[in-house]
């Protein structure tokens, strides 16, 4: 069977201060679970640990700076892989070296469907 997207949610999130890549990543990933429920993965009876597979994309200017073990642990269910590519916004702030980091998240939800 093949897998087949039921589910996409798209977040944001930020580090005003500090310039962490992985703090913004996380709450853009927070933020796209905070949009969806998944009553019908539950009415379908769907196994989150062995059927249900999450892909979650970050966009950051340096992806390289986000720890994709920390997003991968975050995410409360499904088999789940991470992968950050270049996209976000970095705002500078050169009077104070200090940029505030804006990530963006697609988490995606698959199932293995005919």
């Amino acid at each position: 069977m093949a897998q087949k997207r039921v589910i996409l949610e798209l977040g944001t999130g930020n580090d005003l201060h500090g310039g962490d890549y992985t703090k913004a990543a996380l709450r853009a990933v927070q933020d796209a679970l905070h949009h969806s429920s998944l009553a019908m993965l539950r009415a379908l009876k769907v196994d989150s640990k062995t059927s249900m597979f999450v892909n979650v994309t970050i966009g950051v200017q340096q992806p390289d700076r986000v720890d994709l073990e920390k997003v991968k642990a975050s995410l409360p269910h499904g088999i789940v892989t991470v992968k950050a590519v270049k996209g976000g916004l970095d705002v500078a702030d050169p009077e104070n070296n200090d940029p505030a980091v804006i990530a963006s998240a697609a988490v995606e939800v698959k199932l293995e469907l005919p």
